[in-house]
This record gives structure tokens, sequence and C-alpha cells, in this order.
């Protein structure tokens, strides 16, 4: 194992640890769609891929990484190999911010749109490595399971069965494969054939979406706090969002004055006082 990819293991291993035990602090870096649109916490669509649900949704996120992280990077370098990746976590969580910018209950945590993006990287690079995904006993071709995986990802936006960020798994996938290609553009050449099998049903998919928008109907978010949690818990869950979203408006106001409060800013303060 490479050290950059071991760094990436262990330090994840520390933040998600840190926000089992901490709700603030998992509260304070998880992806939240208000507190990045409206409050302007842009650090959060990085810092929420290093937070995860439980133990299970780490174990899954690093498994990956480990199994194809070391390879790539061997072959791209560890400068490119980490521009990869947090290329592809800011892709894929900006996807996902843009599909539920209108949901402001949007939460979601995890690293999964980063392996997407290094996993779709090696694809383009080598369309025809073996892939055998988890629980799964046989391999296939990358490029197959690529195709395979991008109409999943679609499939799951769009029926909305589960707790999964597709989403950013889309967004992931394809930012680590462009990404990929624009440090090789060599590979359009001998593999862009399977490239394109990948890439041009998602840009369809966008294209439906940014001409439709109400074709994709959007509700709830992925990745709940999982532990247990009780009705208490997620009503002081509740008071705990509700009361920083009312310090960040009165930090403004002091700042700036009333009158630069948007319209939903002044909503949720004469809401929550």
């Amino acid at each position: 194992m490479s050290p950059v990819v071991l760094i990436l293991i262990l330090f994840t291993a520390y933040t998600s640890y840190k926000g089992f035990k901490d709700l603030s602090f998992f509260h304070k870096y998880a992806l939240k769609t208000d507190q990045v649109l409206v409050f302007k916490q842009y650090q959060r669509v990085v810092s929420a891929g290093f937070l995860h649900a439980d133990w299970w949704h780490y174990g899954f996120n690093m498994y990956a990484l480990y199994a194809f992280a070391s390879s790539f990077e061997i072959i791209v370098g560890s400068v490119n190999f980490s521009i990869i990746f947090f290329v592809s976590l800011i892709g894929g969580n900006l996807l996902a911010l843009f599909f539920h910018r209108h949901d402001s209950a949007y939460m979601a945590v995890g690293a999964s749109g980063a392996v997407c993006g290094v996993i779709f990287g090696l694809i383009a690079l080598f369309p025809d490595i073996d892939i055998r995904p988890l629980f799964i006993p046989f391999s296939f071709p990358g490029w197959i399971y690529g195709i395979i995986y991008i109409f999943y990802c679609i499939y799951g936006i769009k029926s909305l069965n589960d707790n999964i960020g597709h989403d950013a798994h889309l967004g992931g996938a394809i930012v680590g494969l462009l990404t990929t290609i624009a440090f090789y553009p060599e590979v359009i050449a001998a593999n862009g054939i399977v490239i394109a099998l990948m890439v041009v049903p998602a840009i369809i998919f966008l294209i439906i979406i940014l001409k439709r928008p109400g074709w994709l109907y959007i509700q709830g978010f992925s990745f709940r706090v999982k532990n247990h949690r009780n009705v208490d818990d997620r009503y002081q869950d509740e008071r705990y969002e509700n009361q920083q979203k009312v310090d960040k408006i009165l930090e403004k106001i002091h700042a700036k004055g009333i009158d630069s409060l948007t319209k939903r800013e002044r909503e949720i303060l004469e809401k929550n006082t």
C-alpha cells in the first residue's frame, strides 16, 4: 500500500470515528444543502468525504480504495492520483448538491464519489482490467462494469429505492474518468469507444435533467446517521441544526444589517425565534 493511500485510509478512519462519537463534529463537516448554498460553507464539499455513516459504510469505501488505488497511484503517480481523488470527491458532491438544491433537509457523507473516480480513472486507462464487485463470485471486464454501473447510478437516482448517494457516485465516476483522460489524452485513441459508452449515457441523462428538471423527483437524502437513534436523538439533532442556522443569520445581521437577509434566511429566523 502506498503512503498516500495509507494516509487517506487512516485519516478517514480518524475523522469518521470522531463523527460517530461527536454529533456536533459530524454536523459541522457533513454535506448539507443550506449550509453550502445559503451559508457558503464550501469546505463541506470536501470535508464530507472524510465522514461516514457507520463502520460498514467506512469499511466498504476504504476496501474499494485499497483494492484499486495503490495500482492506480503507481501508474499515474502520487500527484496525479491525489488530484483525481479530490477532484472526483468535489465533482460528486457538487452534482449531489445540484440535484438536491431545493431539498433543505439533504445531508450526505462518504468518500464514495472519490473512490468511484479512482475506479473509473483506472478503467479509462485499462478497459479490460478484471473487476469483481464485493459479494459477487465472478468478475467483469472493466468497461462492462463501468457501463453497468453508470446505468445503475442513473436508475438509483431516479428510483429513490435506497439510501445510497447515487448522484455523488455518478458525478465522481465521470469526473474521475475525464480528469484521467485530461492527464493522458492518448487513451482516447486507444479506448475511445468504450469510454464513450460510459460517458455518453451520463451526459444524456444530465442534459435531460437540465432541460426538464421536473423529470427528476428528489426527496430525502443519503446516509442518515444510523446508530440506532431514537426520536429524542433526532429532535436534538434538529434543534442543533436550527440553532446553527439562526446563529449564522444573527452573525450576518450583526455584520451587514437585517436588510442583507435573503427571503429564505428571514423565514428561518421567523420560524425559530
